[in-house]
């Protein structure tokens, strides 16, 4: 089987079903929520990547220089990285819509892989931190879009995520946010909200 550039798993469904990418958090990997897509979604095909940078042995898709400050240029690799492989999957298995998930680390990529690219006609963002303002991207608008956070997450300040769901706004998309009143952990209402929003 090709990486197309990343270690991965891979469930193939039928072409014609949608493809949904679940991303890890830093130091998880591959099958982090392999088998939560799997479940979320039975038909489509699920890939699910490993992080290609390693901090201090932990995985993740691109550098930074310290808690919240991101290395600019790595995660403009990852960014296009990331664009190709995705798009290359969805090809080959003709995909009839491109569905992303991400925690953390991997919710981040896949937050910039929007921002810069669009992409992802569905994204699930879990626990999102985006600490600069992003570029315009008229190519946002109507995608659709799930934030889900807490309100004591220590990692990403609510303030931050509010203000990357009023972004996605601005740019006309269709977002949704799920908050819970805890931190940096996924708490029920998160996959219940997660649930309802890809089965729509």
């Amino acid at each position: 089987m090709a990486d197309h550039g990343y270690v991965h798993k891979l469930k193939t469904g039928k072409p014609g079903n949608p493809i949904l990418f679940v991303l890890h958090g830093t130091g998880g990997d591959e099958n982090q929520f392999f088998g939560f897509g799997a479940e979320l979604l039975p038909e489509a095909t699920i890939v699910s990547p490993r992080g290609d940078v390693s901090e201090y042995g932990a995985a993740r898709f691109f550098r930074r220089t310290g808690e919240g400050v991101y290395d600019m240029a790595d995660l403009a690799r990852a960014t296009e990285k990331m664009v190709n492989f995705v798009k290359t999957l969805a090809a080959e298995h003709q995909a009839s819509e491109i569905i992303g998930l991400g925690y953390s680390n991997g919710a981040n990529i896949l937050a910039n892989v929007l921002i810069e690219e669009g992409v992802f006609d569905r994204t699930v963002l879990m626990h999102p931190l985006i600490p600069f303002r992003p570029k315009d991207n008229p190519a946002l608008a109507g995608r659709q879009i799930l934030i889900t956070a807490g309100e004591r997450d220590p990692i990403c300040p609510a303030p931050l995520t509010q203000a990357l769901a009023d972004y996605f706004k601005a740019q006309k998309a269709n977002v949704e946010v799920e908050w819970h009143a805890g931190g940096h952990d996924i708490r029920q209402n998160e996959v219940a909200a997660i649930g309802r929003f890809l089965k729509a």
